[in-house]
């Protein structure tokens, strides 16, 4: 049984780390509500009913962790870019990786300002890979549902993301 706990965490470990971290965007705390995600997971293993695949339960236990942290915490905000640390002035980076910095820090700046539902599928469909069928479980919504506010939110962020003038935000910065 031990070994099976061991090959669990090892097998999703990473997946459930990088939803909590884009949720709350700080490394200390998403290490430790993958612990507790995990430590949940353990005590409730018996309870798991194959509804879905190991990894959509793990993400929606690490869903349920996170929101409650969140609410202890009073801190409930998506994506923000507060804590993103900034090494790249004194680091020498080539030009590609500041620009793709630049694009993922635009890209999260236009996420933010989506309705949450938004934000969540979004997060769950194009970023940690989800399929409709996983959101929907995670999310307990139907499978219609997601795919509506997909489609809705895919469209709210090409809105957001281009600027009245028909060109991408913060492009009118970067010349070449």
């Amino acid at each position: 049984m031990e070994e099976e706990i061991e090959q669990l965490y090892l097998d999703h470990s990473d997946r459930v780390y990088r939803y909590i971290f884009l949720l709350i965007r700080q490394k200390e705390n998403a290490e430790d509500l993958t612990q507790e995600t995990f430590y949940k997971a353990f005590k409730n293993l018996k309870s798991f009913n194959h509804q879905s695949s190991v990894s959509t339960w793990l993400l929606k236990i690490a869903r349920n962790v996170t929101y409650d942290f969140l609410r202890r915490k009073k801190m409930i905000r998506f994506f923000s870019m507060d804590n993103e640390e900034d090494h790249a002035s004194s680091l020498p980076v080539l030009e590609e990786m500041v620009a793709q910095k630049e694009q993922t820090s635009e890209l999260y700046r236009a996420m933010k300002t989506l309705k949450k539902d938004y934000q969540e599928v979004l997060l769950l469909r194009k970023i940690n890979e989800c399929s409709i069928k996983e959101t929907a479980y995670i999310l307990g919504w139907t499978e219609a549902k997601v795919k509506t506010k997909t489609s809705r939110a895919l469209e709210s962020l090409k809105k957001e993301l281009i600027g009245k003038d028909g060109g991408l935000h913060g492009s009118e910065q970067t010349t070449r």
